[in-house]
């Protein structure tokens, strides 16, 4: 089974869908940024500490699977020069709309997260990924292709899933299925098939050995974290934050 190509087709679908995460950032936005207004998310509530960042101006941003129109065009609104990379090239289209219209000349490139060869050793200052890895069936390249294309003292920012959320039947919070869970997988062949028939995108439940252990493995020293919470109704919310931003240093 093509994971990759499913999960581009499936993004496309959620963009034709109007999936919450493929909504562009509305002008109104856009000019909060410009007066010095803004936030931008990791994770699906809590905004990313402005402390984590360095100055904006002129540093050179790799959105990494962080298509759909949301955070590149405020990265680039504040002065960055963004690059967005991702699978789905519809949501590409949603960054390359709002470059085109704010004359913000945010690069847009398609292709897997795992393979950034396209870019060269120590290009970027910052990458931001926001929770994406969850649609790879293999982490730990993403790590070390991030090390690769970061230049010395460059940070990575990203949204991580506690692995826990994908073993438990929601509507029970029991646990059903063992980890790591992956959607190819785990799942029973019936419900696999209604994903494959309605172009969802699969998901993969990472262990924290290697959302958070691959980073370090891969030479990262991690310098901050927060935990939060869904942003729409969700059991979970009442119990434990599911998920998990970190910020790391190359």
């Amino acid at each position: 089974m093509d994971i990759v190509k499913h999960n581009k087709l499936a993004w496309d679908n959620c963009v034709d869908k109007k999936d919450r995460w493929t909504i562009p950032a509305t002008d109104e936005e856009l000019e909060d940024v410009r007066n010095g207004n803004w936030g931008i998310v990791l994770t699906p509530n809590k905004k990313v500490p402005k402390d984590w960042f360095p100055p904006l101006k002129g540093l050179k941003i790799l959105g990494l699977a962080s298509g759909g129109g949301q955070q590149g065009p405020i990265l680039a609104t504040l002065g960055a020069d963004v690059t967005i990379f991702d699978n789905s090239e519809k949501q590409l289209q949603q960054d390359k709309i709002l470059s085109d219209k704010f004359s913000l000349d945010i690069k847009t490139v398609q292709g897997d997260m795992r393979d950034l060869s396209v870019f060269e050793e120590n290009s970027f200052d910052l990458i931001f990924n926001p929770c994406s890895i969850v649609f790879v069936d293999d982490v730990l390249p993403v790590w070390k292709e991030c090390y690769r294309v970061l230049k010395p003292g460059g940070i990575l920012m990203t949204g991580l899933i506690n692995p826990i959320i994908f073993q438990l039947d929601e509507e029970n919070l029991k646990l059903i299925y063992k980890q790591p869970f992956s959607d190819v997988h785990s799942l029973p062949k019936e419900e696999l098939e209604k994903l494959k028939k309605e172009n969802e995108p699969f998901v993969f439940g990472h262990s924290l050995s290697d959302q958070i252990g691959g980073q370090l493995d891969a030479g990262f020293k991690i310098t901050g974290m927060f935990e939060d919470i869904w942003d729409v109704e969700n059991k979970m919310n009442e119990f434990m934050p599911s998920f998990i931003g970190t910020r790391a240093v190359k």
